[in-house]
């Protein structure tokens, strides 16, 4: 993936991740054991940037000498001005999570979309062809994986959301990648009842840490058939697939996703395959403390 590293010499890499807040990021230690692991001297760091220091915030990776960032809320559509270039699904979707620099020339991509797809195939569906897929949500999030989604070619998307007109829009957007329409939280029923969905993706935060009891959608409109997938990683089980799971459906949690996106972003990077197990395991143990 990408291109060997040039131009770096022995120096060590430096990555880091911007966003506002930084603080809760588990970015650093997952990169750090994936440097560590592929034997490559470097360091990743946290950088919290303010909305109003971006632009700055952009020249001083090149300036510094950045090999790459991640970048993360509330920054990953504004940043899309400040790179050279955009990669084709990133311009799509919408929004960057990954640049990279190559001598100055800095090129946005977004890694969460594919991600979470390598995710779901690896661990939940190996193939997603013809499924009937249900996507709660139409945020940052749910444009890459609605996206990325939309290329392993579903029977159809339905994309739920609190605001119809939001859903709406997306699925006018995208109606020439595949079957893609939209549901307002109160048609989810009808919906549900009348596509014969086989996988429910939660990307809201919806049942995040603190607020680990809520539910983005009833759940008694799961049925064991279903694969139920929810993007949240903290808890690894939340209550959606806590209850999905006791009624018998596969569940999928959003570590893998995490990881999955870590990966590609250090792929682009270093032009070397990710240490997929040291990342997964470091973050698995951070989220064990």
């Amino acid at each position: 993936m990408g291109n060997e590293m040039k131009g770096q010499g022995e120096l060590p890499l430096l990555f880091g991740v911007i966003g506002d807040p930084i603080t809760q990021t588990k970015s650093p230690a997952m990169h750090t054991a994936a440097l560590q692991a592929s034997d490559l001297a470097g360091t990743y760091v946290p950088l919290h940037v303010k909305k109003e220091q971006l632009a700055d915030a952009i020249k001083g990776i090149v300036a510094l000498g950045y090999r790459g960032v991640n970048v993360t809320v509330p920054h990953k559509v504004d940043v899309m001005r400040y790179v050279d270039v955009i990669d084709e699904a990133a311009k799509q979707i919408g929004a960057v999570n990954t640049i990279v620099n190559d001598n100055g020339m800095l090129t946005g991509y977004n890694t969460d979309g594919i991600g979470y797809i390598r995710s779901l195939k690896e661990e939940a569906v190996p193939d997603l062809s013809g499924k009937h897929v249900l996507v709660i949500g139409c945020g940052g999030a749910a444009r890459g994986i609605i996206y990325a989604l939309l290329q392993e070619k579903p029977g159809k998307v339905i994309v739920a959301n609190r605001t119809r007109q939001k859903a709406q829009e997306l699925a006018d957007e995208w109606a020439h990648l595949g079957a893609i329409s939209a549901c307002g939280m109160g048609e989810l029923a009808q919906a549900v009842q009348k596509n014969d969905i086989d996988i429910v993706i939660n990307t809201t935060s919806v049942g995040m840490y603190p607020n680990v009891g809520e539910l983005p959608m009833p759940t008694e409109l799961l049925t064991p058939h279903m694969v139920v997938s929810d993007l949240i990683y903290n808890p690894l089980k939340t209550e959606l697939l806590s209850r999905a799971e006791s009624i018998g459906c596969r569940i999928h949690n959003g570590l893998g996703m995490f990881v999955y996106q870590g990966a590609y972003a250090f792929e682009y990077w270093t032009g070397r395959p990710a240490p997929i197990e040291a990342m997964r395991t470091v973050v698995l143990n951070s989220l064990q403390v």
